[in-house]
C-alpha cells in the first residue's frame, strides 16, 4: 500500500531517478507550464493540486530538469515499485494511477489524453489487478531474509482504497449507500453510491476528486490533510474525550482553516485562531471540533447521505466522531472498533471472503448545539472571501 502521489522509474534493472517527494516545491513557472497542458477535471477527476500532488506534475518537472530523461525507462506507481523490488516484476495498478494523478480517465478506464500525448502512458508497466500475484520473492532477498523463494508478491494498491476494501467487508457498507471516511495524515472521504455518481457535481476547486476502486469504478471523494493540520496546531486528538467542549462553546473559541494551504474544502483560507484558549484541555477540544467541521464540509460536498463509517487513527476520538453525529443526526454514524484498517483491506484482496473481526460501533450525538457553532465558523470563513 502506498500514497497515490508517488512514482519510480527503472532502467536496466535499477532505480533510474530519485523519486520526488510530493511536498517538494516545484517552481511556479514549471507548474504553470504543466497546468496549461493538463486535461479538464471532467475527464480525469483530478483537481489542480499544489506541489507534486498531481503525479503528472512530478513527471513534467523531472522532464523539465532533464529532457529525454524517461527514454528506455519503465514507470511504476509507488506501491508497485516496491512490488518490483520484492519480485523483479514490473506492473502498474489502477487505484494508484487513478488517484488525483492527471494520468487516468475513469470514464474510459484508460490513460488520460495528456498521459498518452506526453508519451508517459506507453512507458508505464503493464496493468495488473491489486490482488494479482505477479511473481515470487527474488532469490537474493529470499537468501538474505531466510524466507521461502515461493513467497508470492502481489501488485498492491493505493492506501485509501485499501481502507475502502476493508470497509466493504462489513454488510452495513457492502452494496449500500455509504461514505467511508479514512483518517490519518490525510482524511479521505469516499462515497459508495447505489446509483451512478454525478461526478459533474464535484467541486474541483475545493479538493473533491474521483478515486478509482480496485474494480476500476469511479468513487466520488473529498479530502483534507486532517492529521497534519491537527499536528500543526500542536494537538493530539486521536483519543480526545469531550472534556473542555462546554467551555469552548461558551467562549466561542475556534480554529479557522486552513493550516495546510492549497488543499481541503477551504484551500485559499488562511488558518488562524479566534479567542484562542490558554487551557490545554480547551485547546484540544477546539482542535477536535475543527477536524470535525472540516470533515463535515468535505462530506457535504460529496452529498453524503445514509451511513458514514469512520476508520483509521481518529475513529477513536470521541469528540471528533460524536461531533459529526451531532451535526448530522439524519446519518447513521459508525466507527470501526478493532483492526479493520488499510492492512486488513490489503489482506481482503487476497482473501475476498474474509470477514472482519472488528465491530462497528454506533456513534451517539452530543447534547450540545454544534449547528450554531458551525454557522459562526462558516460565517468567519466567508468574511475571508471563501464559499
Amino acid at each position: 500500500m502506498a500514497h497515490g502521489a508517488g512514482i519510480a522509474g527503472i532502467r536496466n534493472g535499477v532505480l533510474a531517478f530519485t523519486p520526488p517527494d510530493y511536498e517538494w516545491d516545484i517552481p511556479e513557472a514549471t507548474l504553470a507550464d504543466y497546468r496549461a497542458g493538463r486535461d479538464a477535471f471532467a475527464l480525469t477527476g483530478s483537481p489542480v493540486l499544489p506541489a507534486g500532488l498531481n503525479l503528472g506534475s512530478q513527471l513534467h518537472y523531472l522532464e523539465a530538469l532533464a529532457p529525454g530523461r524517461f527514454a528506455g525507462m519503465t514507470l511504476l506507481p509507488w506501491a508497485q515499485y516496491w512490488a518490483w523490488v520484492l519480485s523483479g516484476v514490473a506492473v502498474s495498478e489502477v487505484t494508484s494511477l487513478g488517484c488525483h494523478s492527471d494520468l487516468w480517465s475513469p470514464a474510459k478506464a484508460d490513460f488520460s489524453a495528456m498521459a498518452q500525448r506526453r508519451g508517459w502512458a506507453a512507458q508505464f508497466a503493464p496493468l495488473a489487478g491489486a490482488g494479482d500475484a505477479i511473481g515470487t520473492l527474488r532469490p537474493d532477498l529470499a537468501a538474505c531474509t531466510g524466507l521461502s523463494r515461493d513467497v508470492r508478491i502481489h501488485a498492491g494498491l493505493h492506501d485509501s482504497n485499501a481502507a475502502l476494501v476493508a470497509a466493504r467487508g462489513f454488510p452495513e457498507i457492502a452494496g449500500q449507500e455509504a461514505t467511508v471516511l479514512a483518517t490519518g495524515t490525510w482524511f479521505v472521504a469516499m462515497r459508495c453510491c447505489e446509483a451512478a455518481p454525478d461526478l459533474a457535481a464535484l467541486s474541483a476547486a475545493r479538493d473533491c476528486l474521483v478515486n478509482v476502486d480496485v474494480a476500476g469504478r469511479p468513487v466520488p471523494s473529498a479530502r483534507f490533510m486532517g492529521g497534519r493540520e491537527v499536528e500543526l496546531l500542536g494537538e493530539r486528538i486521536d483519543h480526545a474525550g469531550t472534556a473542555g467542549l462546554a467551555e469552548v462553546l461558551a467562549s466561542g473559541a475556534m480554529v479557522l482553516p486552513s493550516q495546510v494551504p492549497g488543499c481541503g474544502p477551504y484551500p485559499d483560507s488562511a488558518g488562524r485562531w479566534i479567542d484562542e484558549p490558554t487551557d490545554p484541555v480547551q485547546r484540544n477540544a477546539a482542535a477536535a471540533l475543527y477536524a470535525a467541521l472540516m470533515a463535515d464540509a468535505a462530506l457535504e460536498l460529496l452529498g453524503t447521505t445514509g451511513t458514514l463509517l469512520i476508520e483509521g487513527r481518529f475513529a477513536a476520538s470521541e469528540l471528533f466522531t460524536r461531533a459529526l453525529a451531532t451535526l448530522h443526526p439524519e446519518w447513521r454514524v459508525m466507527a470501526i472498533a478493532g483492526d479493520a484498517d488499510v492492512s486488513f483491506g490489503a489482506l481482503r484482496m487476497l482473501l475476498p471472503g474474509l470477514a472482519p473481526h472488528a465491530v462497528l460501533t454506533p456513534i451517539m450525538p452530543l447534547e450540545a448545539d454544534l449547528k450554531s457553532y458551525r454557522a459562526r465558523w462558516r460565517s468567519e470563513i466567508e468574511k475571508g472571501g471563501m464559499p
